[in-house]
């Protein structure tokens, strides 16, 4: 087995446990492809029984690995994303930060993790993604996000103005700070600070959420992810933010933008004692008295 492991920060108190996670991968004779910039940060801590393949990003990643590991938190594993693309490598993520919704196995439930793995006891969940479509090049040839998509204002305080349509019919203008555009795993991220639902991963829609709007009769709505869903931005500078999960692109009103369902889908990793529920009664502490 072929295993990556991917990681873009980590602070001194972080390195016993990846020295775990590296060593017990090692122990069990996988084999192991591990990001430049991690493995020249990390390799003199290690004692490994043979020296790794290393790659730099989307284009030396062989599609032959079987597992790719995101050791850090969401925004790390987020960052995953663009470079696996349509490859259909499963994406497994230990928690080494702090909420942890995407990556949400922590610290002390790593060596069962793996030990699942090892043993073919684990399920591979497909994910939906989202596209965008726009009039000039935007995001590296990589136009797609796992959590969501949003349009921000810049460079003003004042709100702008977001037309937006379904399928070409008008659905409503937004005055606000911005919107965002989630998918079902997007529901647990950026929509949810903003007051959108929690929507299961296997549902099969995009939660429009928009952020400080103007009129407070304005919610989430949750729309069918068979929606092409377009946007007009207006407002008093000419430049605005898009974005998708964590990247960013400068954009002007001039720009046609419009988003829809990735015709691919990505795979993550989770062992069989793990699932949804359990993810948002931990991360969420539903069900729990936090009164003492």
């Amino acid at each position: 087995m072929l295993v990556a492991l991917y990681n873009r920060t980590f602070d001194e108190h972080d390195i016993p446990v990846l020295q775990r996670i590296i060593g017990m991968l090692d122990e069990h004779k996988l084999q192991l492809i591990i990001y430049k910039e991690f493995y020249d940060r990390i390799k003199e801590h290690l004692s490994l029984s043979n020296t790794p393949r290393i790659f730099t990003g989307k284009f030396d990643l062989p599609l032959q690995t079987d597992m790719l590991f995101s050791l850090g938190g969401d925004g790390t594993l987020l960052d995953t994303i663009s470079f696996i693309g349509n490859s259909n490598i499963p994406v497994i993520g230990i928690n080494l930060g702090r909420l942890g919704f995407l990556a949400a196995i922590p610290e002390e439930e790593v060596e069962a993790a793996i030990l699942s793995l090892v043993r073919g006891s684990y399920t591979i969940e497909k994910r939906t993604l989202i596209h965008l479509d726009s009039s000039v090049p935007l995001f590296d040839g990589a136009p797609f996000a796992l959590n969501e998509f949003t349009l921000h204002r810049k460079d003003t305080s004042s709100m702008i103005k977001i037309h937006t349509y379904l399928n070409g019919e008008f659905l409503n203008t937004y005055w606000a700070d911005g919107l965002i555009v989630a998918t079902p795993t997007g529901s647990t991220g950026y929509s949810l600070s903003c007051g959108g639902p929690v929507v299961f991963p296997q549902t099969s829609s995009f939660v429009i959420t928009p952020v400080a709007p103007h009129n407070l009769n304005v919610r989430s709505i949750i729309v069918p992810d068979d929606n092409v869903i377009s946007f007009e931005v207006e407002g008093r500078t000419e430049q605005f933010l898009c974005t998708l999960d964590s990247r960013t692109e400068t954009i002007t009103s001039s720009i046609q933008l419009a988003v829809k369902k990735e015709n691919f889908t990505i795979s993550l990793v989770r062992p069989d004692e793990h699932n949804f529920l359990k993810t948002i009664r931990q991360k969420l502490y539903w069900g729990i008295d936090r009164r003492n």
